[in-house]
């Protein structure tokens, strides 16, 4: 299990449990049938759920991530190869993380289970952070 000491004046040395990114996957189109008033509720959602796990001292970051597709940057022999992606036949895309502090995936299992993002279809990849 890895852990992250916090050094200087606001952590003082103080450990701090294991890290988990959220990140969220989703098919785009089912954000796109949404009428403005239902996105709005759907943001709400998130900001809110967001916001409980800041409360609680859980939540490190999160953002979401822009609905243009990025780029995908691959080398082949010093030679940089730059698409658009990072996979066109996939539905599924990566729309946004959330960065918690959980003592364990079960834990983290737990802290994500009322995530909005699970009630709109959207798939949760749950990584442990390997600080370093």
């Amino acid at each position: 299990m890895t852990t992250l000491t916090i050094s200087g004046a606001d952590g003082a040395g103080r450990r701090s449990m294991p890290q988990y990114m959220l990140l969220l996957h989703q098919d785009p189109s089912g954000f796109a049938r949404l009428s403005p008033e239902q996105m709005q509720a759907a943001v709400e959602k998130y900001m809110a759920w967001g916001q409980k796990l800041r409360q609680a001292g859980y939540l490190t970051a999160s953002n979401k991530l822009t609905d243009e597709p990025g780029r995908v940057v691959r080398s082949n022999d010093g030679q940089l190869r730059v698409t658009d992606g990072p996979y066109s036949e996939t539905k599924e895309v990566l729309g946004g993380y959330f960065t918690i502090e959980a003592e364990s995936y079960d834990q983290a299992i737990e802290r994500l289970r009322d995530c909005p993002h699970l009630l709109f279809g959207g798939t949760i990849e749950l990584r442990q952070v390997d600080v370093m």
